[in-house]
């Protein structure tokens, strides 16, 4: 079967002290190859987790233990190319995004190829995700897994706890290497081998034991005086420049303006610090940006040239985005929210659903491969290709929709926060009041439909009028 690769997604990453209140927050857009890729928002509890996993694409097969936590996916919606359960929070609050596929270079790949029959993005959270008790223990399975198993595709994964945000990218068929994200910084990653600076000697790294020696062995470091793995592992093409370091400098400049730097440079910061303290609102903009105010966006005044040039973050492909925060403010059992929208992230509003829970809303749980706009996956794609044809028309339309769609869930949350300690069944509770958010969601996503057509049929070219 041919391996369905989603190589376009872009992630972001925010440690506790950076953000606005206090949280650990990964994030990541989820894209496929192609448009309308349909998801699900499921619970995966212990039962459900497999003990004997075998992959669809590459036909691995790996004993499981048999103590797995309960957890929250995002995977496919359809069957035939496996599970791709990209995004979770498990029942100890640990989070985890996979994957960010990212660039090579020949150099590693001539010394440790990809294998043909290792895991990949189909299996990963799967893998990990439901055994990792800390960030760092889920880096640590990661990367025994990766040293035994190989892999036949470059990607990055993010983990993260109430403490710790951690970043990490597989390196050739069997190597790894992963950071700590610093509380007070930020990360915005594309489509291509991020990290940078590297100090093997660091508590707040881990990578494969044999990497320092890899890369002398085989004279891998290009830099005199540095140990750079973009530089030694990655990729500094063409096509980084048109399609992955866009992202990384218009995320950067929104949260970093002072930044003197271009679409094109090919050294953009990994690990970046702002004065600004980072909110859920501002990764929902980063994430679903397409280069406004600039020359281009593909809906703003530059030329057709400049317009087309980069790749932007927000795209057609986008079919799910997940941000995933774990409090520190409130108590433990109601610390995990996997906030969630479907499609393309310029016609949909992300929810803060609880991860603390044994099931998910309908509307968000009962995707099918048959477009139904009755279904939380299909209906944001229905608001996007109408919105794609006249942005302009249904701009102040869709920025109201999606402020009075968070405004309302919060509204929602900050309430549910604090009765959650009073109920003696929590999950059935929270199970109820995410029900409440995503019937907010639905209603404001049809009210943003009825406008659209009430601005957008009387644009119509299929019209007659005796006084036209």
């Amino acid at each position: 079967m041919t391996k369905r690769i989603k190589g376009s997604c872009t992630t972001m990453l925010v440690g506790k002290k950076a953000s606005i209140d206090g949280s650990t927050i990964i994030a990541r857009n989820e894209d496929g190859a192609g448009p309308l890729n349909p998801q699900k928002f499921v619970v995966v509890n212990p039962e459900d987790q497999p003990r004997h996993y075998k992959s669809v694409l590459s036909s691995i097969a790996i004993d499981l233990p048999d103590d797995p936590l309960r957890y929250t996916s995002t995977p496919e919606a359809t069957d035939g190319h496996g599970t791709w359960a990209a995004a979770g929070i498990n029942s100890a609050n640990v989070a985890m995004t996979a994957t960010e596929t990212i660039t090579s270079n020949s150099r590693i790949l001539g010394v440790d190829p990809l294998v043909k029959n290792g895991i990949g993005e189909e299996d990963i959270t799967t893998l990990t995700l439901p055994y990792s008790h800390s960030a760092r223990e889920g880096v640590e399975r990661l990367g025994s897994l990766l040293e035994k198993y190989g892999t036949y595709e470059m990607n990055a994964m993010a983990f993260s706890d109430k403490d710790e945000v951690w970043y990490f990218e597989s390196i050739g068929g069997h190597h790894w290497a992963a950071v700590r994200i610093p509380d007070d910084a930020y990360v915005i990653a594309p489509n291509r081998l991020n990290i940078d600076q590297f100090n093997f000697n660091s508590d707040n790294t881990l990578c494969s034991k044999d990497l320092s020696h890899l890369i002398s062995r085989y004279h891998m470091n290009p830099d005199k005086d540095q140990v750079n793995l973009r530089h030694i592992f990655g990729s500094a093409t063409i096509k980084d420049t048109r399609y992955n370091n866009p992202r990384a400098w218009y995320g950067q400049k929104y949260f970093n303006p002072e930044f003197d730097t271009t679409p094109i440079d090919q050294d953009l910061p990994f690990i970046c610090r702002t004065d600004k303290k980072i909110t859920i609102e501002d990764m929902k903009f980063v994430l679903s940006s397409h280069y406004q105010n600039t020359p281009y966006d593909p809906y703003g005044t530059g030329t057709e040239a400049e317009k087309k040039q980069f790749r932007p973050i927000g795209i057609n492909r986008n079919q799910e985005l997940h941000i995933l925060q774990i409090r520190n403010d409130v108590p433990a059992e109601i610390a995990g929210i996997h906030w969630l929208a479907f499609g393309p992230n310029t016609f949909n509003s992300v929810v803060p659903f609880y991860a603390n829970v044994t099931d998910t809303p309908t509307a968000y749980k009962n995707t099918t491969g048959d477009c139904d706009p009755t279904n939380m996956y299909w209906l944001p794609n229905v608001l996007a290709l109408i919105g794609d044809n006249n942005f302009a028309l249904y701009e102040d339309q869709e920025n109201l929709f999606e402020g009075h769609t968070v405004a309302q869930c919060r509204n929602l949350q900050i309430k549910a926060d604090q009765k959650a300690v009073s109920q003696s069944d929590l999950p059935a509770y929270l199970e109820k009041v995410n029900r409440q958010m995503a019937d907010i969601a639905q209603k404001n996503s049809n009210i943003l439909l009825g406008q659209m057509l009430a601005l957008g049929e009387p644009q119509m070219k299929l019209k007659f009028q005796l006084n036209d």
